[in-house]
């Protein structure tokens, strides 16, 4: 029987994550869990392409926006269920045993537990606020998905926008969410960058004006600047 699962992970510009990112999925493949691995890829103007080819990535070009990519790489995707990845998050060992029983189960789709890469009192934090927010409903891509292609489709599959994406296919998927029993460890970069707290606040005013209504395209230029 072929493998049920296929592996997007959209990117920009992402050549020193994959190595850790990729890294981690071979655990799935040695397990015969992953179908097929797919690089949605926004333009990348570094060596994200060749770097994904090395490890046996299926390479999609676009433009970059994070929904339109993870669309595109569903679309090209053959498997029964989707993990979708970015390129900054690496499942911790033992996903694949995770994800395995999951498939077993009364369909719904599936996140993982959030850690950073950095220990401390403000990354648990944000890691437990993050959890929290997710098991009412509202896991953010950084978490992982896991998804049944049909249940994917039902829900309409990610809209084409350059930001919160992962929050209007959650919405749609309200009530068939499960938390996995693994942890995805994402890059705390762009925290450590900015400051926790800072960070921190601007993602919540950006959920909140999401919800509001703001354009998903303004709401990336702001949150870009």
């Amino acid at each position: 029987m072929r493998a049920r699962v296929s592996v997007i992970v959209p990117t920009l510009n992402a050549e020193t994550s994959l190595a850790a990112c990729f890294g981690a999925l071979m655990e799935g493949l040695d397990a015969g869990l992953i179908r097929e691995l797919i690089v949605s890829d926004g333009g990348s103007n570094d060596a994200t392409g060749p770097v994904a080819q090395a490890w046996g990535a299926e390479v999609l070009e676009g433009p970059a926006s994070r929904g339109g990519q993870l669309r595109r790489g569903v679309a090209a995707a053959q498997g029964d269920w989707f993990l979708i990845v970015h390129a900054d998050t690496v499942l911790a060992p033992g996903w694949s045993d995770t994800v395995r029983a999951h498939l077993e189960l009364p369909m719904q789709a599936g996140w993982f537990r959030l850690m950073f890469d950095e220990r401390g009192v403000a990354a648990a934090f944000v890691a437990a606020w993050a959890n929290w927010r997710s098991r009412a409903g509202l896991p953010y891509g950084d978490q992982g998905l896991l998804v049944h292609r049909s249940l994917y489709d039902r829900a309409g599959g990610y809209p084409d926008q350059p930001l919160m994406e992962d929050v209007a296919l959650a919405r749609a998927l309200r009530g068939r969410l499960r938390e996995l029993d693994g942890v995805a460890v994402t890059s705390a970069a762009k925290y450590r960058t900015q400051g926790w707290l800072l960070r921190g606040g601007r993602n919540l005013w950006t959920l909140m004006r999401y919800f509001g209504g703001a354009k998903p395209e303004v709401l990336a230029r702001v949150y870009r600047r």
